[in-house]
């Protein structure tokens, strides 16, 4: 009973430590003012809004058969969890080494203070754009939102696992943050934001569905269009990539604190 006591006081600990640090990151991103908390979901809704537009203007109110604004909505969103965590993520442990001096705080807790921080802002922003839109008739009612919300918890636990992973790599070799950009970019066709699996080919639906992003954006939209759009998708092969990654992610964190220089 005693143990047990224990590990329910180290838990609410570590969650006070998160949300001070999750407080901390909002000040240090966005400032004191009180618009600063609303550049969270500002920043990634005017990207999205911002492409809507542009691709209304390119293709019209519908491509192949879907309609232009959800599917960039859905889309971007999750596009946008992909980039910003592993950005945010990168160089985190020694950028805030200052932090360590603190008992309480691990560099582990950083890094899941700034991906719950991602997670939870882009979401609203999705919901801050989906409501109006669908006010105005622009975009059909959510077809099933437990499809679609387990498609982004999924999505944000894959996104956590490779950030985590890419984040221990790049203290152990500066060499390798060379690299993540570049990779970032060169892996964007296997995330699925741009087009629909049931758009390609046979051949080129096979290889891209070996990505587990295809597998959370084909889901995400699974659970906004329903069986009015034909998706792809496996939940039980996104939800073991997740796994596989914060496994990796995981086992790199030990080795990763070795090589942080507390200023």
């Amino acid at each position: 009973m005693a143990q047990l006591d224990m590990a329910i006081a180290k838990i609410r600990w570590k969650r006070r430590t998160i949300n001070a640090l999750l407080i901390r990151e909002l000040m240090q991103r966005f400032g004191h003012g009180n618009i600063g908390f609303m550049w969270l979901v500002g920043e990634p809704l005017i990207l999205t809004a911002g492409v809507m537009i542009a691709w209304s203007f390119i293709y019209g109110e519908e491509n192949h058969g879907v309609k232009v604004i959800p599917l960039v909505l859905t889309g971007y969103s999750m596009l946008t969890v992909w980039r910003h965590m592993v950005a945010r993520f990168t160089h985190s442990f020694r950028h805030n080494s200052g932090l360590l001096f603190h008992r309480t705080v691990r560099p582990i807790d950083i890094l899941i203070a700034r991906g719950v921080l991602e997670c939870i802002g882009t979401l609203i922003a999705f919901f801050v754009a989906y409501v109006p839109l669908r006010l105005l008739e622009y975009i059909t009612p959510i077809d099933d939102y437990l499809v679609l919300l387990t498609a982004w918890f999924l999505m944000c636990a894959l996104t956590f696992g490779v950030a985590l992973t890419i984040s221990c790599l790049t203290e152990l070799s500066d060499t390798l943050e060379r690299f993540v950009q570049p990779i970032m970019y060169l892996l964007l066709p296997l995330t699925g934001a741009f087009y629909m699996v049931s758009w390609l080919p046979e051949t080129a639906r096979h290889i891209v569905l070996l990505s587990p992003m295809v597998h959370a954006n084909e889901m995400f939209r699974g659970g906004f269009f329903g069986a009015e759009v034909p998706t792809y998708w496996d939940v039980s092969y996104l939800a073991l990539w997740a796994l596989a990654t914060n496994a990796v992610g995981w086992s790199l964190v030990r080795k990763a604190q070795d090589h942080i220089e507390i200023e």
